[in-house]
């Protein structure tokens, strides 16, 4: 178990508390992470893209012109793709892009990176994330209390009360506030700094171990 400083919304230390190191100290494993941030991106991808092929462009199946006297190039049909509103070669059919990954190696490539960041000493403890009202300026002060001017993940458990937190950090497009177990390698890769609160720590710590 390694300590870390544990902070109020102030950025002020308050007490320290132990990380699993099963979860926050793990040599991260590069490959389960571009893996896992492939895997999510690809998950993104609707795959409705769509286009005609000569089975499906209407018009006639007739020859256009005889085979041989006309001293053009030989045509069996204008739905091919040469002529103008013929079909489209080689084009996009729906499809889906997901890639599946083993819950092991999901899980190892979320522990790498949370580990990476703790690493880059990226990674910050709150004390809650409970906030008396919703107001984007406590939001703002929250992360300038703390120097956060980049992409910051803030990360609370489900049995806390930031619904008031979450909705003021709505309106900051350089933040993003989810719970444990909306955890993702992506999100936590994309994030310049990670905040967890006390609690959220915790569970991380229980349930990925």
């Amino acid at each position: 178990m390694s300590k870390i400083d544990v902070y109020n919304q102030e950025a002020k230390v308050v007490k320290s508390m132990e990380l699993s190191d099963a979860v926050f100290g793990i040599e991260p494993n590069q490959q389960a992470i571009y893996d896992s941030v492939l895997a999510y991106q690809a998950g993104l991808r609707q795959g409705t893209h769509s286009t005609k092929t000569r089975h499906f462009v209407s018009g006639s199946g007739k020859k256009p012109f005889r085979q041989k006297g006309t001293g053009r190039a030989r045509q069996g049909s204008t739905r091919a793709t040469q002529w103008r509103h013929g079909a489209i070669a080689f084009g996009p059919h729906p499809r889906t892009y997901s890639i599946k990954l083993n819950r092991k190696v999901r899980r190892l490539a979320l522990k790498s990176a949370l580990s990476e960041k703790v690493k880059e000493s990226s990674l910050t403890v709150v004390e809650n994330l409970s906030f008396d009202e919703i107001k984007t300026k406590k939001a703002v002060a929250l992360l300038g209390a703390f120097g956060f001017d980049r992409k910051t993940l803030l990360v609370a458990d489900a049995s806390e009360d930031y619904d008031n937190a979450f909705m003021s950090f709505r309106n900051i497009p350089n933040a993003l506030v989810i719970s444990v177990s909306d955890l993702n390698v992506y999100d936590i890769v994309n994030a310049d700094k990670i905040v967890f609160t006390e609690k959220a720590a915790e569970t991380a710590g229980e349930v990925l171990a």
